[in-house]
């Protein structure tokens, strides 16, 4: 993908974001709903979430 403008980028990283913030809704709600789930695994993936936001999605966007 080739990116010439500086609103393509933050456009990029926040679609994915949404994506992924979907993708872990819909797996906490089939833990939810097969009663399989741990609390320490759902803070770990908010954990995971909010690591690469800091790491990768931050800088990118300021």
């Amino acid at each position: 993908m080739i990116t010439n403008n500086s609103f393509e980028i933050p456009a990029a990283i926040i679609g994915l974001i949404c994506i992924a913030a979907v993708l872990i809704g819909v797996m906490l709600a089939v833990m939810h709903l097969r009663h399989k789930y741990h609390p320490s695994l759902i803070g770990a993936l908010i954990g995971a979430v909010l690591c690469f936001l800091l790491l990768e999605a931050l800088p990118a966007l300021t």
